[in-house]
C-alpha cells in the first residue's frame, strides 16, 4: 500500500474501501466550497458514489497508473491528492488535490503537493508534472506557485463546473528543474 509521511503533521495514504464513509462525509462537509471548483462534487451524492471512486483508484494504483491518497492532518482525513493517471510514453502526469475548507491556510496542501511531486520524479521517474487550476481559484493556484512550478499558459473554457465554463491556468515542473531546485534548498 502507498503511504507517505510528509512531516510530523501530515501523512498521505492510499484511499481504501474502509475510507468511503469518512471521505464522503468530508466531501459533503465541504460541498458548497468544493462545488465552485470541482466538477465531480454534485455527482457525489452518496457513500456508494465515493466507494465507486475509491474502487477505481485502487485499480489505478494496481495498474501502475499513479495513485489517489487521503491527506491526513494529525491523523484526521482532511482532503485528497493524487495523479490523474500516468502517461508512461511521455513520462508525465498531472496532480489534482482538494482540502476541506476549514483546514485551509495551514500549508497542508502545499506540503502534500511538494511530497507528491518529489515522489513522482524520484520514485516514478517522471519527466514532467502538471497542475491545473481554475484562473479564479487563487488558493489552488498559490500551491504550484509556492513550490516553483512554471506557469505555461491558460486553457480557455476547458471545464464545465457549477453551471459555467472555467479557464484553467497550467503549471508545469520538469524533472531537471525539480532536481535543481531541491539541491539548492
Amino acid at each position: 500500500m502507498f503511504c507517505l509521511r510528509v512531516d510530523d503533521e501530515i501523512q498521505l495514504k492510499l484511499l481504501e474501501i474502509r475510507d468511503a464513509e469518512k471521505m464522503y462525509a468530508l466531501t459533503d462537509h465541504s460541498r458548497t466550497y468544493l462545488r465552485e471548483w470541482l466538477p465531480w462534487v454534485d455527482a457525489t451524492t452518496s457513500v456508494a458514489d465515493t466507494l465507486a471512486f475509491i474502487e477505481s483508484t485502487l485499480r489505478q494504483f494496481a495498474s501502475n497508473q499513479g495513485f489517489q491518497a487521503g491527506v491526513l492532518y494529525h491523523g484526521e482525513l482532511v482532503g485528497a491528492i493524487g495523479c490523474h493517471g500516468v502517461n508512461w510514453a511521455n513520462r508525465s502526469a498531472s496532480i489534482g488535490y482538494w482540502l476541506s475548507h476549514d483546514k485551509q491556510g495551514k500549508g497542508i496542501m502545499t506540503r502534500a503537493c511538494r511530497a507528491v511531486t518529489d515522489t513522482l520524479f524520484k520514485e516514478y521517474g517522471l519527466h514532467r508534472v502538471e497542475i491545473r487550476a481554475a484562473v479564479e481559484n487563487r488558493k489552488s493556484r498559490a500551491i504550484p506557485e509556492r513550490i516553483g512550478f512554471v506557469q505555461e499558459g491558460i486553457c480557455r473554457d476547458v471545464e464545465w463546473v457549477d453551471n459555467r465554463y472555467v479557464d484553467h491556468v497550467v503549471y508545469v515542473m520538469l524533472e531537471r528543474e525539480w532536481i535543481t531546485s531541491e539541491s539548492t534548498t
